[in-house]
């Protein structure tokens, strides 16, 4: 991080919320990457992410109550602005739960080399969120992290397309290529969660003067 931190009096109670979603989010980014190399050795990390999911809405209820509850709570963002940032950031969750959920749902037999390494950029990605909500919990500028985001963002897009095409190109089984397809959608979706939690970021970062 580049600058130097302003002196703050945020509530910790709502900083404490913050850096623990950033964990949370990096931990289920992880989960997946790590159940999609293992699979299907590993079943016990879908019970792992299942179980993150959950603690990622507790941890986007308790936000949303302590900024509803205390409106006058010291926080790094308006109310209305922490509220959307909370759901943002659940979404990255629930779209990561979502794609360990369709191994299981789908019968996945095998995983594939695409998905592990799309779960890759996830991890980048959520990593770079984490960041984010350190910076924007202490006043540092969080644009390198922003930019991160970003990059990675327009990476896994590609990485994206390009497996989907594969799919077609392979002459694979059509209900193979129908599941594959569903779980690279929902790996993408939660990369595109992280973007956008990155540019609820920026708002938050152009309106307070960064």
């Amino acid at each position: 991080m580049t600058g130097t931190p302003l002196t703050t009096d945020y509530d910790p109670h709502v900083i404490g919320l913050l850096e623990a979603f950033g964990a949370e989010v990096q931990r289920a980014a992880v989960l997946v990457r790590d159940l999609l190399g293992a699979h299907p050795e590993r079943p016990e990390l879908a019970g792992e992410l299942k179980a993150c999911e959950h603690e990622g809405d507790r941890i986007a209820h308790d936000l949303i109550h302590a900024l509803g509850a205390h409106p006058d709570v010291r926080a790094p963002f308006a109310p209305g602005d922490g509220l959307r940032l909370a759901t943002a950031l659940d979404d990255i969750v629930d779209f990561t739960e979502q794609a360990a959920d369709m191994l299981g749902l789908y019968g996945v037999e095998a995983s594939m080399e695409q998905a592990i390494a799309l779960a890759g950029v996830l991890v980048g990605a959520t990593g770079q969120v984490a960041g984010a909500l350190r910076a924007l919990g202490s006043d540092w500028d969080p644009a390198p992290f922003l930019a991160e985001i970003h990059r990675l963002e327009d990476e896994g897009d590609r990485m994206s397309r390009a497996a989907v095409a594969s799919l077609f190109a392979d002459g694979i089984d059509p209900m193979v290529v129908i599941r594959w397809k569903d779980i690279f959608d929902a790996l993408e979706a939660a990369i595109d969660a992280c973007e956008h939690v990155a540019h609820l970021v920026e708002g938050v970062r152009l309106r307070r003067g960064r």
